[in-house]
């Protein structure tokens, strides 16, 4: 955590006393009942799409004159995934490049004969990431999101109904160079490019902010009154369903994996450290999005879904009180616990 003296702290926060909305733990409600099983677990689509029609959210305080620039740099920050080198593994039908974990990030390919086929990732004394694996011989980026440290992993290959057989497997260690590395780059959950609209969107939107915290309440508040809940996709998305960034925004529309990917898309474009979470608030499965303000540290769950209501967390509740409130709900853990991140 980086201060710069209680006097900035203060400075920065006070304003977002007024125009914050306050974070109730107490509310979170079961958006989807899961069924965890070896080969396939659910990607966060599945979690998500029977989350209930958010109501209409409470708007928050713009800036007050939208024309004149902000203090805070909002220059865009695009990261870009590179393949090569000479950390390259695998076989006829699998490519793994390990060149670039020390950035946060893996890619991966399959260029064999196969309708579907799953890679897995697997942190030591982790539970297992399962990802769907493209099969159209194109490189996907995967986030080393647990961290350094010893991962394993594995790639397999649909042979009937829900059997899959192992066709590559791999072992390697992890030394970041970027703490924030696998949450500025994107991924296959949080993808954009150069070309992607939404980091030009971001841009403007960050115009008049004096800060990061004014970042992510001008971002999460054009998010939230521009885009609406789309029941129709949520009763019918398929596991696998991947975000497009930009045509949630073209159509106005997204069910909860839409409206996460494109806010965490903006911010980290705004070079914002953004995790997508998915957990457990008690017994309910939960989604939300933490990021890393340079005036405070992690701010977790500032950006928070509950299967009714997306809001944003006061970040005092981080600072001003210690994590006070929110260590009182989580208690001894079993309350509230972050199983993926993305």
């Amino acid at each position: 955590m980086r201060s710069q003296g209680s006097g900035k702290i203060s400075e920065i926060l006070i304003p977002f006393l007024l125009c914050s909305i306050i974070f109730s733990m107490k509310r979170l409600l079961t958006i989807i009942q899961i069924l965890l099983c070896f080969f396939l677990l659910p990607a966060p689509a599945a979690f998500l799409a029977g989350c209930a029609e958010p109501a209409p959210p409470s708007a928050l305080t713009a800036p007050e004159d939208p024309n004149v620039p902000g203090e805070r740099d909002n220059t865009p920050h695009v990261l870009v995934p590179e393949q090569g080198g000479s950390e390259i593994c695998g076989n006829d039908d699998v490519s793994i490049c390990l060149s670039h974990l020390g950035d946060g990030y893996f890619s991966a390919r399959f260029t064999g004969d196969s309708p579907k086929v799953k890679l897995q990732l697997t942190a030591e004394n982790s539970l297992t990431y399962t990802y769907d694996l493209p099969v159209d011989g194109e490189w996907t980026i995967f986030p080393v999101s647990l961290g350094s440290g010893h991962y394993t992993l594995g790639v397999y290959s649909n042979i009937e109904a829900t059997m899959y057989a192992e066709v590559y497997g791999t072992e390697f260690d992890v030394a970041l160079t970027d703490e924030f590395g696998p949450f500025l780059y994107p991924n296959q959950y949080v993808w954009f490019t150069g070309d992607t609209r939404a980091i030009g969107l971001a841009k403007d939107l960050c115009f008049a902010a004096n800060n990061d915290l004014e970042a992510v309440s001008f971002i999460y508040n054009y998010v939230i009154t521009h885009v609406t809940y789309d029941q129709e996709e949520a009763e019918n998305v398929q596991s696998g369903y991947l975000p497009e960034v930009d045509e949630v925004l073209d159509t106005g529309k997204g069910i909860c994996f839409d409206y996460a990917a494109l806010m965490a898309s903006m911010l980290r474009t705004q070079n914002i450290p953004t995790r997508l979470e998915i957990g457990y608030a008690g017994s309910a499965y939960h989604a939300w999005i933490s990021c890393y303000i340079k005036e405070i540290g992690w701010v977790n769950g500032i950006i928070q879904f509950d299967g009714t209501d997306w809001s944003l967390m006061d970040p005092t509740l981080a600072s001003n009180q210690g994590d006070r409130k929110l260590k009182e709900f989580i208690g001894d853990g079993s309350n509230y616990r972050t199983v993926y991140y993305y």
